[in-house]
């Protein structure tokens, strides 16, 4: 059992006070730190109060119960909302209503419960009636009530995933009966059977009475949002997003507002610019006598703002985009925000930060900086652009012709809202739990989750999927906001579309299409079409790697290109490439890289397998050395054009690192059965011999074998003809007037009679070199740190080695034991359980291996206090790990071409994050 310490639990707001605001989120959430500061700013905004973090914690802590003084908190803080709002809790003459919201503070769309119109029962409801002189909105909001209570307090539920939610289905039958369209068409009479049918059903289903007591409600609700922070959502979202358990939610209790009163009443959902590609200007979704959860949870197709609330409610349109130009000039970023118009008149719900693309959150904060609303430096937090949603922007589009073509052999199915841009193209699949299992047993396959629409249920069957297609809902429903996060393509609100869940179909129009069948949606534009439509690069790789976009006339490139930089401008971190061919290392170039950090040379080497097959076979020095003699000037070839490439940037070139089985082992022999007797024929040998030598090849756990510079000490003549064709390269291109410098990397060092061994042979070869080429090339000896024990005593190390290159891929392997081959099997039920908070092969172990790391840079720069060192494992290029590599004063990542950018982004937000 604990204790908790804080005296003050509930913060109320309304009559233009508040107890906090939005410094406090810590304390009140997201959600209540921003209607505290609403209301202190003048905005409308109905009464209500706060019930802290620090309360979610201590139920959580003390088997699910609440600190003793929080019963007279909430009872002192209902009478204020009560006093302001002129209306008394329970009331049977004047009812005031209770919404119950969640509120971490980090936004967590709909991963959590709410509940709304608390305080309803069979007298109130009366009360309500002859109050607002409409009995048909009483009714209607004590059917809502009764559903949303019996949901997510009462629980209850679907039973399987075929079911239509039984509430659903009960007033699907009254709107049939009725022979009404929409909800909002029921009679009074009608929906009284209805709370009736609801209340049965639960007591049918849950064996719970509904409760009517509006206390009892109360804290039922509290209680259900409290316990909705640990649901699965919830934490599958806070994984994903690496947001902590035990940061807790905060319950906003508030006075209702009733946009489902009048024909002059509406509760929408707005931003304060499109999220989806950043375009300035108000826009949202929003319903006529409706509320709020119609709108976001897309069973609606609902009106855009921007388009019809001008004629519909021209007070309100102008009164809305004045609130959303007072909020982006207050908070200096856009808004995602709730709104309810309750006769005309509009209330603030909620507003946040709102969730954006990649391409959204770039031109946003670019144009937030040329409006003079931020500074360059503000612009480059994380918070406003994860420096991953670079990632979006070198994504693939449509082909323009293939999208053409498509078109005219009528495949355009429909159109629907983009409301995730992008382009692909995947398998129908209608139910979340389908596509997380279809994904965990291949993680390459191309899905399209195609729902009616989206709930927080669906939020597995999101992550794993390509696309999200959704026949309901505008660009602010739960398929949207989620997308958007994700960097999914998403398009919602394809009205014409019937999904049929118990048939597994999709129809439109005259075509009917099961799960399984390929279609492709483009974000961009909203089209679905069916089978596959070929893709090309974006219009950042058009102009950057292809060359082929006018850089004027992509505003995408554009505000890219001033976006990159500011980069430059505050990052401290250089970022290489990882390249092996003159290509990769142009693309590299194109997208900033400053050099190569690995090169790995056995890759070059696949392309030359017979001469590599022939050195493994041989028995003896002088045979070995002949085939090695073969390598010589392919390696030396390949090593001119990178030199070339790089046009006087750094070039780290590892020397070989695989066993040798790598390139002959008895899998090779068996998938090939011609290959024996080709080698036998290539060597002189017999197919017995052959077969005896790569038995003897054969390890047991090669990881740890006979590779690295362990191969290079066995047989010196392997690196003695690297170091050779590296540096005859070197001088080569040098001679043709262009600057090079390379640097040769050791691997798999773990004691510095193995680097020195090895560093003898490449300076021999490199003095001889030089010598014979009358060419003075500067280079480096360094190596690689990979192993435990090479961090541990890099002290020793860096008394020989010039520089280090942390290769994190295998020092993580080492460090853990692990196996990156083979932790597919457990991993994934160690981040479901929290034993890790992330994959330690894609984001550093910053305690162990990063521990480790430490250790090599403090030891390292102890002997050697300019020793250059960096990263050249693909950790290089995970915004988190790059900012841990900042911290510990590395001076360069190295990561994958494309990787380039979203590194250079992550080093500036690193070095701007430490001031």
């Amino acid at each position: 059992m604990t204790t908790a310490t804080a005296t003050k639990y509930v913060f109320s707001f309304g009559d233009g006070k508040a107890d906090g605001g939005a410094t406090m989120k810590n304390e009140l959430g997201g959600k209540g730190a921003n209607l505290a500061e609403m209301t202190s700013i003048g905005l409308p905004v109905p009464a209500g109060f706060t019930i802290s973090t620090g309360v979610c914690t201590y139920y959580y802590d003390n088997g699910e119960t609440y600190p003793e003084q929080l019963r007279d908190d909430v009872a002192a803080a209902l009478e204020k909302i009560e006093k302001a709002m002129g209306a008394k809790f329970g009331c049977t003459e004047n009812p005031l209503l209770l919404s119950c919201r969640s509120g971490a503070r980090e936004s967590m769309p709909g991963m959590m419960d709410t509940v709304l119109n608390i305080g309803l029962n069979d007298t109130t409801v009366a009360a309500l009636a002859k109050k607002s002189g409409n009995e048909q909105f009483a009714w209607d909001s004590y059917r809502r009530f009764v559903q949303m209570y019996g949901d997510v307090v009462l629980e209850m539920k679907t039973l399987d995933k075929k079911e239509i939610d039984p509430f659903e289905h009960l007033l699907e039958a009254k709107k049939e009966a009725e022979g009404v369209e929409f909800d909002s068409g029921l009679s009074a009479a009608g929906l009284k059977e209805l709370v009736k049918e609801f209340k049965a059903a639960i007591k049918e289903r849950t064996g719970n009475d509904f409760p009517d007591e509006p206390l009892d409600q109360l804290w039922g609700a509290i209680g259900a949002v409290f316990s909705s922070w640990m649901n699965d959502r919830a934490m599958v979202y806070r994984r994903q997003y690496g947001i902590p358990h035990e940061w807790g939610t905060a319950v906003n209790v508030q006075a209702m507002v009733f946009g489902n009163l009048s024909e002059d009443s509406a509760s929408g959902v707005g931003l304060t610019r499109d999220c989806s590609l950043g375009d300035p200007g108000f826009r949202g979704d929003y319903l006529i006598n409706a509320q709020g959860e119609d709108v976001v949870a897309g069973i609606r197709s609902t009106k855009r703002v921007e388009e019809s609330l001008h004629d519909d409610m021209p007070e309100a349109f102008d009164r809305l985009n004045e609130i959303g130009k007072i909020l982006e000039k207050h908070y200096k970023d856009v808004q995602d925000i709730e709104f309810t118009v309750q006769h005309g008149k509009v209330w603030m719900l909620q507003t946040r930060n709102a969730k954006r693309t990649g391409f959204a959150a770039v031109r946003i904060a670019v144009d937030l900086v040329n409006e003079g609303l931020i500074d360059p430096k503000e612009a480059l937090n994380p918070r406003r652009i994860p420096a991953d949603d670079l990632n979006q922007l070198l994504q693939p589009i449509f082909d323009p012709d293939a999208k053409a073509a498509a078109d005219a052999e009528g495949r355009l199915l429909t159109k629907g809202i983009n409301a995730g841009p992008g382009a692909t193209y995947g398998k129908i699949c209608f139910h979340a739990e389908d596509a997380e299992a279809q994904y965990n047993a291949d993680n390459d396959v191309q899905l399209i989750l195609v729902r009616r629409e989206t709930s927080p249920e669906d939020l597995r069957g999101m992550q794993a999927a390509k696309g999200i297609l959704t026949a309901f809902g505008g660009a602010s429903s739960h398929a949207a906001l989620v997308s958007r996060q994700m960097g999914k393509v998403c398009i919602v609100g394809a009205t014409e579309l019937d999904i049929d869940y118990q048939a597994g179909t999709m129809s439109v129009g005259d075509k009917t299409f099961n799960e399984g069948d390929y279609i492709s949606i483009d974000g961009f534009t909203g089209e679905v079409f069916e089978g596959s439509v070929t893709t090309k690069p974006s219009e950042v790789l058009d102009v950057v790697i292809h060359k082929a976009g006018d850089p004027e006339k992509s505003e995408t490139y554009k505000r890219y290109a001033q976006l990159m930089e500011w980069v430059d401008e505050h990052r401290t971190l250089n970022v290489r490439t990882n390249a092996d061919s003159p290509d990769q290392a142009a693309e590299a170039i194109a997208f900033g890289a400053e050099g190569i950090g690995l090169c790995r040379t056995e890759h070059m080497f696949f392309h030359h397998v017979d001469e590599i097959r022939e050195m493994i076979l041989a028995e003896t020095k002088e045979v070995r050395q002949k085939a090695i003699d073969k390598l010589l000037p392919y390696q030396r070839s390949d090593f001119e054009g990178l030199f070339r490439a790089m046009e006087g940037r750094p070039v780290t070139v590892r020397l070989l690192d695989p066993p040798l089985h790598e390139f002959l082992s008895e899998r090779h022999l068996e998938e090939d059965p011609a290959l024996a007797g080709q080698l036998a024929k290539m060597t002189g040998k017999s197919e017995d011999e052959i077969h005896r030598r790569v038995e003897g090849l054969h390890e047991s756990n090669p990881m740890l074998g006979h590779r690295g510079c362990r191969l290079g000490i066995v047989y010196p003549e392997i690196t003695a003809m690297q170091a050779r064709a590296i540096m005859e390269a070197a001088c080569a291109v040098k001679k043709e007037g262009i600057d090079v410098h390379p640097e040769i990397m050791i691997p798999l060092v773990g004691f510095l009679a193995e680097f020195k061994d090895q560093e003898k042979i490449v300076r021999a070869q490199a003095e001889a070199v030089m010598a014979e080429t009358g060419q003075k090339v500067e280079y480096l000896v360094g190596t690689m740190i990979e192993v435990p024990r090479a961090a541990v005593c890099a002290d020793q190390i860096a008394t020989g080695a010039e520089f280090f290159s942390f290769g994190t891929n295998d020092l993580t392997q080492t460090a853990l034991g692990i196996s990156r081959d083979d932790y597919g099997g457990f991993i994934g039920y160690y981040r479901e359980h929290d034993i890790v908070p992330n994959d330690p092969f894609q984001t550093i172990d910053f305690d162990g291996v990063g521990g480790l790391m430490k250790i090599g840079v403090e030891g390292g720069r102890s002997s050697r206090k300019d020793l250059k060192i960096g990263i050249c494992g693909e950790h290089g290029g995970d915004p988190a790990s790059v900012k841990f590599c900042h911290s510990i004063g590395l001076n360069y990542v190295s990561c994958s071409p494309f990787r380039v950018p979203i590194a250079r982004l992550a080093a500036a937000q690193a070095a701007v994050s430490q001031g």
